[in-house]
């Protein structure tokens, strides 16, 4: 049996630029291990396999693979995901498609932005901010030096679904050169600090964006992703409780993935209510390829 492919780009602000994401349709056929595979075979950070045509306690199913393992929660497949199905599956005129994945349902919205086109929001499943490092420890197994690292928040174990490490940089410069030193990482990894690891700083190449980042994280090796939806919303948790930026009510454009060649422009909204987080994660979504995995 065949099944509808599509090819999007996430987080892109033109075609071939963002993180690529394949989503895979009417899958509920599929045992798990088949998937895996075929996330292997399309080698991006993520694949999406949808395995219910109609909303299930109004959400669609959808299951999340990097090419290396099954993941609860990530936020450019979220994304990109909610986008064909809106397009593919759901009633015309849907506004708002909800997501049944590992972290529970997640529903993402739909808006048109100051430029005339249209940005997916994912709303943020519940951050955990965890245990902290001191920036000597993580700087050599990421090629740098304390140095670099900026001292006004904490490097710290984030989660939500996946678990990072947050990493705040003085500058651009120590962002571009940056990388992940995979020997360093045994004696943080017994403590729970593992390789993958989102970095970020308070400049940015473009104007009217605030902030670079980067994440790095292993999968049949080191590898970097171009945009990374969910790193971002923990960041959102993590800037608010750190006061890092000086306001409780955040709107930000953060750029992420020039170093890779698939530049990537992620918004960040994070404000409190009632004492707790409220972050939302948006981006472009741009269709690439449209075809039948045989």
């Amino acid at each position: 049996m065949s099944h509808p492919l599509h090819i999007v780009d996430v987080f892109a602000e033109r075609r071939y630029a963002g993180n690529p994401l394949a989503v895979v349709l009417d899958v509920g056929d599929l045992p798990g291990e088949e998937m895996q595979r075929i996330a292997l075979e399309m080698n991006h950070s993520e694949t999406t396999f949808v395995t219910s045509r109609k909303p299930v306690d109004g959400g669609y199913d959808v299951r999340i693979f990097t090419p290396a393992r099954e993941i609860p929660f990530a936020g450019h497949p979220t994304l990109g995901t909610a986008w064909v199905i809106r397009r593919e599956l759901a009633p015309a005129g849907t506004e708002a498609v909800r997501l049944n994945l590992g972290v529970g349902q997640v529903p993402v919205t739909f808006e048109a932005d100051a430029d005339g086109g249209e940005v997916a929001w994912l709303r943020s499943p519940p951050v955990r901010l965890e245990a902290t490092l001191p920036a000597e420890r993580i700087a050599p197994a990421l090629g740098l030096s304390p140095g670099d690292i900026d001292e006004r928040a904490p490097v710290q174990r984030v989660s939500a679904g996946i678990v990072l490490t947050i990493v705040p940089l003085r500058s651009l410069d120590a962002l571009g050169r940056s990388r992940l030193v995979l020997d360093a990482f045994p004696p943080l990894a017994a403590n729970g600090f593992l390789p993958v690891v989102y970095l970020f700083c308070a400049e940015a190449r473009g104007a009217g964006n605030d902030l670079s980042a980067r994440y790095f994280f292993v999968a049949h090796g080191a590898r970097e992703d171009p945009a990374t939806g969910s790193a971002t919303a923990c960041l959102g948790c993590y800037l608010l409780e750190h006061d890092y930026l000086g306001r409780s009510d955040l709107s930000l454009r953060i750029e992420q993935g020039q170093e890779v060649g698939r530049p990537s422009l992620l918004r960040l909204r994070a404000r409190r209510e009632a004492g707790r987080p409220v972050v939302s994660v948006g981006g472009r979504v741009i269709p690439a390829v449209r075809g039948e995995l045989l």
